[in-house]
C-alpha cells in the first residue's frame, strides 16, 4: 500500500493549522505554587514549560545532572531519592507535588515522610502496565499485578533491572498503593499513560516510524515492511498532552485513578498519518503475524508500537477505556503534528544519536525480510 498523497496533504494542513491551538496555554484563575519531582526527563520539562505559561510558581527536585533552560523563573532543589536525601524538601509547602520518575514504592514513602500534610495533592504518574491482565479491554477499576517478594520497601533500581521488567508493573502498583496510604484517597491522584510519544523521546518507541517512512540518510529501500494486516488498535499519547493536562488536573484537584492515554485507531491509520506528516513516498508492505513471529521480529520492539490483538495475552492492551481522563479534560493534538514535530527533533540531535535507532528494525533487516516475504508469496 503507497501512502496516500490526499493524506499528505491533508497531515500537512492539520499541522499547520492546529499547532497554535495545541501551543496556547491561557493564564489560569487561579495561581498555583507547584513542585515536580523530577522535571528535566521526558515529560518533566513540558510541565515546567506550560506550568510557567498558565501563571503557577515551580519549583523542581532533582540530582541536577540534567541543566535546562526554562522561558521563566524555575527554582530547582537539589537530592537525590535514591539515597533517601530530601533535606532540600524539608519545611516547605506546595499546592501540589507532581511525581514523575517514581517506579520504586520506597520513593514515595521516604517522599511521603517529607510532604504529608504540606502538599494539598500528590499526583503519581504510573502506567497502563500496572494492570493484571491486558487480554481484553478495561477501565481503571480492572485489577493490578500484585507484588510477591519479601519486602516491596526494599526493592531497589539493581533488583528492577535484574528482573528484565518483570517487576516494573507490581511496583508501580505498589507505589499507587503507597501514595493512597500515606496522603489519603481525596488528595492523591494516580495518572496511568499508555505508549508516551514525541519530541524527546529517548526510546525511539515511536520515532522509528517517522523516521523510517522520511527515509532519513536514504537508508532504506522504498517499501516499508508494516506489522500484521493494519487493523491492529494502537494508543500513544503525545508527552506534551499528558504533561499540559498534568497540570490542568493540579488546577482542578481531581482525585482518582485515570488511564491517559490517546483514542485508540488502528495501525493503517496510524502509519498512514505518519506518513503524511513527514512526506513519505515509502510502499507499505503488510506482513502476516504467522511471517513475523516466524522470523523472530518482536511486537513493539522490532515493530514499535505494534501489538498483535487477534486474541492472546495482549489483546487488550491498546484499547483501554480513556473515558474518565477525557471526562476530567484529556485532550490531544493531532497525530500528524506529533509525527512531524518529533521527526524535526529528531533531526536535531547529534550524527551518531541519528545513526542508530533504539527501536524498529535495522535497514539490512529489513530488506532481508522484505525478500523472505516476497519469496513466500
Amino acid at each position: 500500500m503507497s501512502i496516500d498523497r490526499r493524506t499528505a496533504l491533508g497531515a500537512a494542513a492539520a499541522i499547520t493549522l492546529a499547532a497554535p491551538a495545541a501551543r496556547s496555554a491561557p493564564r489560569a484563575a487561579r495561581p498555583l505554587n507547584l513542585l515536580i519531582l523530577g522535571g528535566t526527563g521526558f515529560i518533566g520539562p513540558h510541565q515546567v514549560r506550560y506550568a510557567l505559561a498558565r501563571g503557577h510558581r515551580v519549583t523542581i527536585f532533582n540530582r541536577g545532572r540534567q541543566a535546562k533552560e526554562w522561558p521563566g523563573e524555575v527554582e530547582q532543589l537539589l537530592g537525590d531519592r535514591n539515597t533517601g536525601d530530601l533535606k532540600a524538601l524539608e519545611g516547605r509547602s506546595w499546592d501540589a507535588a507532581i511525581d514523575n520518575p517514581t517506579t520504586l514504592p520506597f520513593w514515595v514513602r521516604d517522599a511521603a515522610r517529607v510532604l504529608e500534610g504540606r502538599v494539598k495533592q500528590y499526583i503519581f504518574i504510573s502506567t497502563i502496565s500496572v494492570y493484571a491482565a491486558a487480554d481484553r479491554p478495561a477501565d481503571e477499576t480492572a485489577a493490578v499485578l500484585p507484588y510477591e517478594g519479601a519486602d516491596v520497601m526494599a526493592e531497589t533500581a539493581e533488583t528492577l533491572r535484574a528482573s528484565q521488567g518483570r517487576l516494573y508493573g507490581p511496583l508501580k502498583a505498589a507505589s499507587e498503593q503507597e501514595a493512597r496510604r500515606r496522603f489519603g484517597e481525596a488528595a492523591t491522584t494516580v495518572i496511568r499513560p499508555g505508549l508516551i510519544v514525541g519530541p524527546g523521546d529517548q526510546t525511539d518507541r515511536f520515532s522509528y516510524w517517522p523516521v523510517r517512512l522520511a527515509n532519513d540518510g536514504g537508508r532504506w529501500g522504498p517499501e516499508a515492511l508494516a506489522p500484521g494486516g493494519g487493523e491492529d488498535p494502537v494508543q500513544v499519547i503525545d508527552a506534551r498532552d499528558l504533561a499540559e493536562w498534568t497540570v490542568r488536573v493540579a488546577e482542578r484537584r481531581a482525585a482518582g485513578t485515570f488511564n491517559a492515554t490517546g483514542r485508540p485507531m488502528p495501525m493503517r491509520r496510524m502509519l498512514a498519518t505518519v506518513g503524511g506528516a513527514v512526506q513519505s513516498n515509502a510502499k507499505l508492505v503488510w506482513a502476516p503475524d504467522d511471517f513475523l513471529a516466524a522470523e523472530n521480529v518482536q511486537a513493539w520492539s522490532d515493530m514499535p508500537v505494534w501489538i498483535p490483538s487477534r486474541g492472546g495475552d495482549s489483546a487488550g492492551f491498546h484499547r483501554r477505556s480513556i473515558a474518565r481522563a477525557e471526562a476530567a479534560g484529556l485532550t490531544f493534538r493531532p497525530l500528524a503534528g506529533t509525527a512531524a514535530d518529533t521527526l524535526a527533533w529528531f533531526r536535531e540531535q547529534p550524527a551518531e544519536r541519528q545513526a542508530r535507532l533504539r527501536a524498529g528494525l535495522t535497514p539490512e533487516r529489513e530488506a532481508a525480510l522484505l525478500a523472505k516475504l516476497k519469496a513466500r508469496g
